[in-house]
């Protein structure tokens, strides 16, 4: 097995998610899901793995929606799924007649002229009545970075699309959505009620999150990728686990490392590891992608809330696990922050972010990799 940061992997290559990808069946026979994670968790290869080994009797179809930026682009991407796996175009009867009427002469192409984006609700119900009722499988759309797609739309627009997309699912009981997303519906959904919305369109999805790998999975994959790669060591097993847990089972980190120790001459050892993370956490080019736990920062947190969430994961970065009252003592000494219930409340938010976690009384970051990032990044500590 060959390293492959960042890209898709063969079904077979995707370790240790047989458990988790068996309870989201089970629960996709009831209703939906929303699958969250943090970035580099594997969530879409794995629901890659299941459109992949699908059964018989389920139609499952996947989609990346992260570049989409109006309903309209969303629904002709959906229209152009479903014709395809209605195998031909006059399937979709309803839709290429509304079309039609639209256009005042019969549609017979496959984009969607410019009349039909004030349309794309009746175009989006339209479609799935048209595959509802050429099949008799179950439907399973799998839909990748729904969040990223509805942020792009501006705030009306995504309150519209969820409510549509909530009202086709109660419509039709046989089909299933399975939202997934980095940055998490929560930022969004808080934007939405800022803004007015008042519905919550997503309470009748099963929210899933997806971990990083057990130690005995995070292992497995890196010892195929150690030998994949004919990467020399000492004991293999001890290099792995050691892999492994300098990267919290991650496995994008896994395959990155791997892809870095790989170029290196000779034996590699524990200081070896250490050194190339050390590097790769230092290296301008961010090839690990790190850069977007600061930009986070930036692009969903208010002024207000931004002066609290980063002196707070400074403060963590260095000194490790706190408890809240340990951590207010340092959190009041920075004379603009003074709202004890304002340091709760984005607390929270952090740990719903995947930045920290709380263990008994304690708070500190959820990854160990991730604080060494921020450590490094900002130039903390010593």
């Amino acid at each position: 097995m060959k390293a492959n940061p960042g890209g898709i992997l063969a079904p077979q290559d995707v370790i240790g998610r047989d458990k988790l990808i068996a309870k989201i069946w089970a629960i996709l026979e009831q209703q939906s899901v929303i699958l969250s994670a943090e970035r580099r968790m594997g969530k879409t290869n794995m629901i890659k793995k299941m459109e992949a080994e699908g059964k018989d009797n389920q139609l499952i179809i996947f989609r990346d929606l992260e570049g989409m930026r109006s309903p309209i682009e969303f629904v002709e991407a959906v229209w152009r799924d479903v014709e395809k796996y209605l195998s031909n175009k006059g399937k979709t009867k309803r839709v290429r007649d509304f079309l039609s009427h639209l256009e005042g002469i019969e549609f017979s192409g496959i984009k969607f002229p410019k009349i039909a984006a004030t349309h794309w609700k009746t175009l989006l119900t339209k479609t799935i009545e048209d595959l509802v009722t050429n099949q008799d499988r179950q439907v399973i759309f799998l839909w990748d970075e729904v969040p990223y797609m509805l942020d792009n739309m501006g705030d009306e627009l995504s309150m519209e699309l969820l409510d549509t997309l909530r009202s086709l699912r109660q419509t039709y009981p046989q089909v299933r959505m399975v939202f997934t997303g980095s940055i998490g519906l929560h930022h969004v959904v808080k934007k939405l009620k800022q803004a007015g919305y008042s519905n919550d369109a997503t309470n009748d999805m099963y929210p899933i999150d997806v971990p990083p790998l057990s130690l005995n999975h995070a292992t497995e994959l890196t010892i195929r990728l150690i030998e994949g790669e004919k990467i020399e060591t000492e004991n293999i097993e001890m290099i792995a686990k050691y892999i492994s847990e300098s990267v919290n089972f991650i496995p994008f980190y896994i395959h990155h490392l791997i892809t870095e120790l790989k170029f290196i001459d000779g034996v590699i050892d524990k200081s070896t590891v250490e050194q190339t993370i050390n590097k790769l956490l230092l290296n301008p080019l961010n090839p690990w992608k790190m850069e977007h736990y600061l930009e986070r920062i930036d692009n969903y947190y208010t002024a207000e809330q931004k002066k609290y969430a980063t002196k707070i994961l400074d403060i963590l970065a260095v000194e490790g696990g706190l408890s809240f009252h340990e951590l207010w003592n340092r959190l009041a000494i920075d004379p603009n922050i003074s709202e004890e219930e304002m340091g709760r409340s984005i607390l929270r938010l952090l740990m719903k972010d995947y930045y920290l976690i709380q263990e008994d009384k304690n708070y500190r970051f959820r990854y160990d990799i991730i604080r060494k990032y921020w450590e490094t990044s900002r130039s903390l500590g010593t």
